[in-house]
């Protein structure tokens, strides 16, 4: 396989393992998020050095190893992102696959296993056009107060989603335009996001507009935008002002 085939059949597998996890019965509330992330988690992890035995790994769910700061290629993996949205059952959740190489997020994929849908960087979908108001996705429980307040300057429409996986996919699938956030992630929380959605013609950077940059020793990563190129400018000088 290729590393994009890889990216995405770990995905897919991933999302399936998940939905078998949760249809089992054998769990609910936060014993079934802790079982699907340690149950996907598991596979990944022994999938990727099986089959990338080189390459380094960071995973959400895994003791960072600082092995991985001397590699070239880095795999960064979510095994569930978005673990309330996974134990409700609804569909704004996701598994996360990337390969960093030299820090940049270059091929993933994102599954959506309760979408069954699996977007990756080798295999682009036909974005649809966009919407004559902008969309912009925020959380639904607690959309962050620079993403309001930049919405209301320009005159987007607030769409509450889970996951982060699933609101930049959203961008990708042309149910957005823009997704700004800016409470605080991991690097695992947005290098397949950010992979697929460059591999797709997007915007993706930092909220200052400095590139996303991965395999760092402090995982970090407090900020990001991924939206549609047209309106990259215009949001990143709206962000600018409300830190002046």
């Amino acid at each position: 396989m290729t590393d994009a085939e890889l990216a995405a059949h770990l995905a897919q597998v991933a999302g399936k393992i998940l939905i078998e996890v949760r249809t089992s019965g054998m769990f609910e509330g936060k014993a079934l998020g802790k079982a699907g992330d340690e149950t996907a988690n598991q596979f990944l992890c022994h999938a990727i050095r099986q089959q990338r035995p080189d390459d380094g790994l960071l995973s959400e769910e895994e003791k960072d190893n600082a092995a991985r700061l001397d590699k070239e290629r880095v795999w960064i993996v979510d095994p569930v992102d978005g673990t309330r949205e996974y134990g409700e059952a609804r569909s704004d959740w996701a598994v996360h696959v990337a390969l960093c190489v030299n820090g940049r997020p270059e091929t993933g994929a994102v599954a959506l296993p309760g979408l069954d849908t699996v977007l990756r960087t080798d295999a682009p979908i036909d974005v649809p056009a966009a919407a004559e108001r902008p969309r912009m996705v925020v959380s639904r429980t607690r959309p962050a107060k620079e993403a309001v307040s930049v919405a209301e300057t320009i005159g987007a429409e607030l769409v509450g989603m889970g996951s982060a996986g699933a609101k930049a996919m959203a961008v990708v699938r042309g149910e957005a335009e823009i997704y700004l956030h800016t409470g605080g992630q991991y690097e695992w929380d947005s290098a397949a996001p950010a992979a697929v959605a460059l591999a797709h013609g997007m915007h993706a950077s930092r909220i200052d507009g400095s590139p996303l940059t991965y395999n760092q020793a402090d995982t970090y990563m407090p900020d990001l935008l991924i939206c549609r190129p047209e309106w990259a400018e215009r949001v990143l000088a709206e962000v600018a002002k409300l830190g002046a």
